[in-house]
Order: C-alpha cells, then structure tokens, then sequence
C-alpha cells in the first residue's frame, strides 16, 4: 500500500478523546500535497496515526452547518 503523505494546517478544534488518549478533531489537513481540507477523524496522541475519517470541501462544511443549525437538538 502506498504511502500516504499529510500535513495538519490547523487543529480546530477536539470533538472527543479516548480513554487511550485518541482524539476525535475536526482539522484543517493537507493530503498528498493538495489543497487542504476540513477533516473530521481520530487521531492518535503524537499525531502519527489515523483512524478512518471524512474529507470536507469549504461548501460542504458550509452545508453541513446549515444542516447542523437545522437540527432540533
């Protein structure tokens, strides 16, 4: 399996953490050299491994906060 390359622009914020010390972040990363973009998944403490997250374009966070401000919670 190919290497897969990241750089976290920005952590914005921490949704979660584990009892192992994993955190739930939505972030601000740049995969393979590409535009950044929103990502919401699990990231060891060091920050060195991943768990299986999403990829957020700017419209589709937008559309996502509309929907989240939508919502009767």
């Amino acid at each position: 399996m190919a290497d897969i390359k990241f750089e976290i622009k920005e952590i914005v914020g921490v949704l979660s953490e584990s009892a192992k010390g994993w955190t739930k972040e939505l972030s601000l990363v740049s995969w393979n050299d590409k535009e950044a973009k929103y990502d919401i998944r699990e990231w060891s403490p060091e920050h060195d491994k991943m768990g299986k997250g999403v990829t957020l374009s700017n419209e589709e966070l937008k559309k996502l906060k509309e929907l989240l401000n939508g919502m009767n919670l």
